[in-house]
């Protein structure tokens, strides 16, 4: 069996069969791991949840920012924005099934060799506190009244870990690194105003993958969100976002003994100078 990672499709549903057909994935053997915001100012945003659903077990997702933010808009917490393309899984039969079915993709998703997550870990979080950290959040996507957790979601206090968070605070802290962060400082303060390539940052911040000493630089982590780092190898890290949505690529990446990536290239469907993560 082949292990193909595929990073961030928001709704570019074309590209990503080109990209299957690329890799000749064939579902009955093979498994894609996806690394969240499958949907969202891409074209196709239905086709794509419906798609990557159909898989079954031959695909995983992990939850994106983009993704959270279509379950807070169905809610009603959060409302449609210029650029977003969600109206069509709003307003769709299955509406329901497929909004269970998202909210049930777990944060962070593991074998013995890889570990992917959608944006990025806290320097403090080794693999026993990430694994307990996603199930506390993914517990509270799954509950009943999942919509009440919603409503408290957004936010970026707090910005740094504390094993004393509570409650609220501590989703909202577990929430913004699994979907949104990309640099800190060296204590591991996320940062919500830098979204550019490294160089461009505050001189006291730093990539989430180059804070020294972080407790899970031992892990092999494939990740996306940040697709203006591009593609990116180093760090025992795998960064998969190649900017699909902007006229960049789409990537695969292969998971096992030899690690290769596959992309295509894609014609794009916003402009760089509009984008907006």
């Amino acid at each position: 069996m082949s292990i193909y990672a595929i990073g961030d499709i928001q709704g570019c549903y074309d590209d990503l069969l080109r990209l299957l057909d690329a890799l000749r994935f064939n579902e009955n053997t093979d498994q894609i791991w996806f690394a969240g915001d499958l949907v969202n100012r891409g074209p196709k945003s239905l086709e794509t949840l419906r798609f990557v659903r159909s898989l079954g077990s031959s695909a995983v997702t992990v939850l994106g920012n983009h993704d959270l933010h279509l379950l807070a808009t169905a809610c009603s917490i959060r409302s449609e924005r210029k650029k977003d393309s969600l109206s069509e899984i709003l307003e769709a039969p299955d509406r329901d099934e497929l909004l269970d079915w998202l909210r049930h993709r777990p944060l962070f998703h593991y074998n013995d060799d890889f570990c992917l997550v959608h944006a990025g870990l806290p320097p403090q979080w080794d693999f026993d506190t990430t694994r307990e950290m996603a199930a506390l959040a993914e517990n509270a996507l799954q509950d009943f009244n999942y919509a009440d957790f919603l409503k408290d979601m957004y936010g970026n206090k707090p910005n740094l870990w504390s094993p004393q968070l509570k409650g609220v605070e501590r989703l909202r802290f577990i929430i913004n690194c699994f979907t949104r962060m990309r640099y800190c400082d060296d204590n591991g303060k996320l940062d919500f105003i830098h979204n550019g390539p490294p160089g461009t940052q505050s001189k006291n911040l730093k990539p989430w993958f180059e804070i020294p000493n972080r407790k899970n630089a031992d892990l092999r982590i494939v990740f996306g969100h940040w697709s203006s780092l591009g593609y990116y190898r180093g760090n025992n890290c795998y960064c998969i976002d190649t900017g699909c949505l902007w006229g960049g690529a789409l990537t695969a990446l292969h998971l096992g003994e030899n690690v290769f990536r596959v992309s295509i290239d894609c014609e794009g469907v916003l402009k760089p100078r509009q984008k907006k993560s």
